[in-house]
């Protein structure tokens, strides 16, 4: 189940709110903290409540899941960094089987271009001053981001929008019935 699509508009502005904060925080930092992937987290939580727990949900445990295993064996081998593996499983609790493999595909996209631009601001950074180390990582975290993202850009382009009439009659039906 695709979580983003039935929530509510606030959740989705947390959502966003921490994908922002957590690409900052790469960016700058080269490192996501637990708070922020436990923001994106707890927001799929949050969502999954307000969906109710239908039979779909075991595929977005299981993207979770296997994101986290096959992440720590990434971040064991020294290919990703902690941060980025929490942030790339919290995002996938919020997909199904088959909409992961779209995230996927764009994160390493992302993180191609992520690193292209690093890779060319480093030469430029050296040529102007030579006696800068070389740092060698990449804030991979801004990838998950911009994957993330896009997935969820094109989910929200799908979800159904109501209109002004429709509101007014949800209005209406809501309202009590008066007995004259």
């Amino acid at each position: 189940m695709n979580l983003i699509i039935g929530s509510p508009w606030w959740l989705v502005a947390l959502l966003m709110l921490a994908l922002g904060a957590a690409a900052v925080e790469d960016a700058l930092r080269f490192r996501i903290s637990n708070l922020t992937c436990g923001a994106v987290l707890g927001a799929a939580l949050v969502a999954i409540a307000v969906h109710g727990f239908s039979p779909g949900l075991w595929q977005n445990a299981a993207v979770f899941a296997a994101i986290l295993a096959l992440g720590t064996l990434a971040f064991a081998a020294g290919w990703m960094g902690g941060g980025d593996i929490k942030l790339l499983a919290s995002v996938g609790l919020w997909l199904d089987l088959r909409a992961v493999v779209g995230l996927i595909a764009a994160v390493f996209i992302a993180g191609g271009l992520v690193a292209i631009v690093y890779i060319v601001a480093r030469r430029v950074v050296r040529a102007a001053r030579p006696s800068t180390s070389r740092h060698g990582n990449v804030p991979y975290g801004v990838a998950v981001v911009a994957g993330a993202i896009l997935i969820f850009g094109m989910q929200l382009s799908h979800r159904p929008q109501a209109t002004y009439v429709d509101r007014l009659r949800a209005m209406e039906a809501a309202a009590p019935v008066s007995n004259r």
